[in-house]
């Protein structure tokens, strides 16, 4: 099943040197787990609560490629670089299949809180 990386990021209005080698190196540590980006650095149109930052979105085939991806040495060098310098928070999160039924959801989860 995909899975995404999300990140809700809160970069300084003056990027550090590190924060562009991390953006220069990123891609080589997603292409061995099938990762791609989704959203990187798009503006953000808030439409309810606050959204303060930059959101990005990496697609993978499994979470497991996706922590695979996070706990990998390569990517854990780079990780500083970013982290050091920009603020933010980051999950990794499992997709709904093709056939996710939001009714179905709602039906379950009622029958569980009646329970």
């Amino acid at each position: 099943m995909t899975a995404y990386g999300l990140a809700h990021l809160r970069p300084a209005a003056v990027l550090a040197e590190e924060v562009f080698e991390y953006m220069e190196r990123i891609q080589a540590t997603l292409d061995p787990f099938g990762g791609r980006f989704l959203v990187h650095g798009a503006g953000v149109h808030v439409v309810e609560g606050e959204w303060p930052g930059a959101l990005v979105l990496i697609e993978f085939p499994s979470l497991d490629a996706a922590r695979e991806w996070y706990d990998s040495p390569a990517y854990r060098e780079i990780l500083p670089l970013r982290a050091d310098h920009i603020p933010g928070d980051l999950i990794l999160v499992e997709g709904c299949g093709p056939d996710h039924d939001s009714a179905a959801l709602a039906a379950s989860l009622r029958a569980l809180q009646a329970a």
